[in-house]
């Protein structure tokens, strides 16, 4: 039997236009060649949002494996703005083009082809299941967290996963993550009285007391970092008051800002201190502010392991390259996955992902699938086998 072409399956991939929350398609193509390939296959789907659990194996058998992954992508932009069609996973010199191919699509494709092809050429003992949802560029509210939610409900467990995000920074196999900052929006919004600006006296205008409020939480420094985590950050991301007359002091502004932390800090830490700044703030000009606070992310941390050591030996293995541990960059949904069960990240070089001309190099969409497929063997031996027996037999 033929194997899987990861490249192909990236390219059937992109064809569909799934722009979060919209699937077009997309995951009914990872279903098929999974059920084809003998994968008992779940679609979960909860608020329009379409997600798929597939397994091979039994779980009672031994430890199961797990790769995860999303299918959606953001949105293109601007179309006249490529050189290609966004969607038409077109290859050109040696680079596979198209909105989703580093950010996840080519990740997928070859974990796909890797589980298949494994299972077709080996039997291990223990299962392999994939985890597939179309909501992870938005809200990730009925993506992985459905999926979850439904393996619990149905007693499914998993007990190592490899999330495919492009984590790679300058080539294949140079970074894995192995936890993520977590993510604080906090809106800043800050009341006074409207009035014409020839009375300033009659008014009370919101704006200076919040421009002192982002600069008081601007300038703070929250940490320098620890042994894995860089600084948290904090950004101002908007500042609206929704004013078009230029004679008039507005009632009302509003800020956003949002800040990156590390394990230093809690949400509730934060926004403790958020509180406790906004109320000098309040005390010093007069002015109300009501603060907003949503938490999208928490950090965390999964310390090397067995699992860990693997995956990177694996990858040096196959590239020369022994990959640094990090936990930088945005949210995943390994935050979700790693309540149950060690998570490291790996993927591509994610150099364009999110922009215009998104594109992967072809040749590393196979040496990925390879790596994939790899960690797959030494799994099954090393991790269930501690004393090194073949933990699978060949089907002849």
């Amino acid at each position: 039997m033929n194997k899987l072409n990861p490249v192909k399956i990236t390219s059937d991939l992109i064809k569909c236009k799934s722009v979060t929350p919209n699937n077009d398609g997309a995951i009914e193509i990872i279903q098929q060649l999974l059920s084809d390939a003998g994968f008992k296959c779940q679609i979960i789907k909860r608020n329009g949002i379409i997600n798929l659990f597939a397994r091979w194996g039994l779980a009672k058998d031994g430890l199961t494996f797990c790769f995860s992954g999303h299918t959606d992508v953001v949105p293109p932009g601007p179309i006249d703005t490529w050189a290609h069609d966004p969607f038409s996973g077109i290859e050109k010199d040696g680079l596979l083009f198209g909105r989703g191919s580093a950010d996840m699509k080519s990740a997928l494709a070859a974990f796909v082809s890797a589980a298949v092809n494994f299972t077709r050429e080996y039997k291990p003992t223990g299962s392999i299941v994939l985890v597939i949802t179309g909501d992870e560029e938005g809200e990730a509210k009925d993506g992985t967290l459905a999926i979850l939610d439904w393996m619990k409900e149905n007693l499914e467990k998993i007990d190592h996963c490899l999330v495919g995000e492009p984590t790679s920074k300058e080539y294949l196999g140079d970074t894995i993550k192995v936890g993520r900052r977590g993510s604080l929006t906090a809106k800043l919004t800050a009341y006074g009285l409207q009035g014409h600006v020839a009375y300033p006296e009659k008014a009370i205008n919101p704006l200076p007391a919040l421009m002192k409020l982002l600069l008081k939480l601007e300038k703070k420094i929250l940490d320098n970092g620890n042994q894995f985590f860089d600084p948290s950050s904090l950004a101002i991301t908007s500042i609206d008051t929704g004013n078009p007359s230029n004679n008039v002091i507005p009632q009302m502004s509003e800020a956003t800002i949002n800040i990156r932390f590390n394990d230093i800090h809690s949400d509730i830490s934060l926004t403790s201190w958020l509180r406790k700044t906004i109320q000098k703030v309040m005390n010093e000009t007069g002015v109300s502010i009501v603060l907003e606070v949503k938490v999208s992310a928490r950090p965390f941390i999964c310390h090397p392991d067995d699992f860990t050591k693997l995956v990177s030996q694996v990858i040096k293995t196959e590239t020369k390259i022994f990959p640094s541990n990090s936990t930088s960059g945005g949210t995943s949904d390994a935050r979700f996955i790693q309540e149950y069960c060690p998570v490291v990240e790996f993927g591509l070089v994610g150099k364009t992902m999110h922009k215009t001309n998104e594109n992967v190099e072809v040749k590393q969409i196979i040496e990925l699938s390879s790596i994939y497929q790899n960690i797959l063997s030494f799994h099954f031996v090393l991790i269930y086998q501690l004393n090194l027996e073949l933990n699978f037999e060949k089907i002849h």
